[in-house]
């Protein structure tokens, strides 16, 4: 078994520490993706795994062992890395089987290794050529084949498609979300492509700055992220943030009014949060409609159009000057200048404090809607 569990892992150049006590538990045949902004740590954290850097401080375990003092050679370990790193005298087939001949194998062994491999990534035709016959995605599978016939008991990716153009990511990336079912590796990716990140892998390891922001499915990250950077992150276009004061706190949750005057609720737990407190209301593009339906409307100008086909991102700024995202339908007709009005469930809406962390949302069935609590303050009037 493959399990991967860092334990409080640290590292220091110098005095300065860029590692802040990690904890991880990956589980075997898992696809955990490292991702977060240039600098934040996730490249680090992997050479670390690899043993091409030295652990600061913590314990690093693959399967049943500790591994901080062990070589790379000895862990049990195969890397790719963004540079395909192939040899340019030598065609596919002894790029691939290289590794094992130093390693002592058999060439009976070494041959059915690598065909195999290169069975599994369709470039069994291209084994007689150099690498500077093949495209960038061919030669990308190579360095992929050239871990595969290892049989490592963990894979590790470092941003293997970031030299390959846009439709080949996309192609690429489904070829090795198709290469882990079938090889029901361990694999620890890393990519700073949130979408990379959300359509590979199993688990999502946010980093920011050295430290963990949240780990979990990407359904979860994406439902419910931990802290307000967690929230920009994760998404395509990126969730829309309003500034706002909590006005009121009662059972039903916080009530709010936002930056430019609109006036909402949030059913959330306030934890230490009281009237007159700033939060940060965030609103995924997605979740924005220009239909005139039930819930709250902003109103603004719009400043940009991006029309993809299958839908519209309609940019516009609200009255207080915070600039928003809407993504709309691909026939949407809202025209640059204009003056629109966009609506949103406020149930769909985040919540985040003053320390940037994500009030939990109240249980459903224990609140009432947005109309709802309208009528009654009417009433109450």
């Amino acid at each position: 078994m493959a399990d991967v569990r860092l334990n409080n892992i640290k590292k220091n150049y110098g005095d300065v520490e860029v590692l802040h006590g990690i904890e991880l538990d990956i589980k075997h045949g898992e696809f955990v993706v490292l991702v977060g902004a240039s600098g934040c740590g996730k490249s680090t954290l992997l050479r670390l795994i690899a043993g091409l850097e030295d652990i600061t401080s913590g314990d690093l375990e693959i399967g049943d062992s500790r591994v901080n003092d062990l070589p790379p050679a000895k862990r049990g370990i195969a890397m790719v890395f963004q540079s395909y790193a192939l040899y340019p005298h030598m065609n596919v087939y002894k790029n691939m089987s290289y590794g094992l001949k130093i390693a002592g194998a058999s060439k009976d062994d070494i041959r059915r290794k690598v065909e195999d491999a290169a069975k599994i990534l369709h470039i069994d035709h291209l084994l007689e050529r150099l690498p500077r016959e093949l495209s960038g995605g061919q030669r990308q599978r190579v360095a992929i084949g050239r871990a595969i016939v290892r049989d490592p008991n963990v894979f590790l990716f470092d941003e293997p498609l970031s030299n390959l153009d846009a439709a080949l990511r996309v192609k690429t990336r489904v070829e090795i979300g198709k290469l882990h079912k079938e090889l029901g590796a361990t694999i620890i990716y890393v990519t700073h492509d949130q979408v990379e990140a959300m359509t590979l892998g199993d688990k999502i390891v946010v980093m920011n700055k050295g430290r963990v922001e949240q780990y979990g499915t990407p359904l979860e990250l994406y439902q419910h992220p931990a802290t307000k950077f967690v929230g920009g992150f994760i998404g395509s276009p990126k969730m829309n943030f309003i500034s706002g004061q909590v006005t009121a706190v009662n059972d039903e949750g916080l009530e709010i009014e936002l930056a430019d005057g609109t006036k909402t609720i949030a059913h959330v737990e306030p934890g230490t949060t009281k009237p007159g407190d700033t939060i940060t209301y965030g609103l995924r593009p997605e979740h924005l409609s220009e239909d005139q339906q039930d819930g709250v409307s902003l109103s603004g100008e719009v400043t940009l159009i991006e029309q993809l086909g299958e839908a519209t991102f309609i940019y516009m700024k609200l009255s207080n000057g915070n600039e928003m995202v809407v993504r709309a339908s691909g026939d949407s007709t809202t025209t640059i200048g204009s003056k629109v009005q966009v609506c949103f469930n406020p149930e769909r809406a985040h919540v985040f404090d003053q320390n940037e962390q994500s009030l939990r949302r109240l249980k459903a069935g224990n609140t009432k809607s947005h109309t709802e609590l309208a009528a009654i303050k009417a009433a109450e009037a």
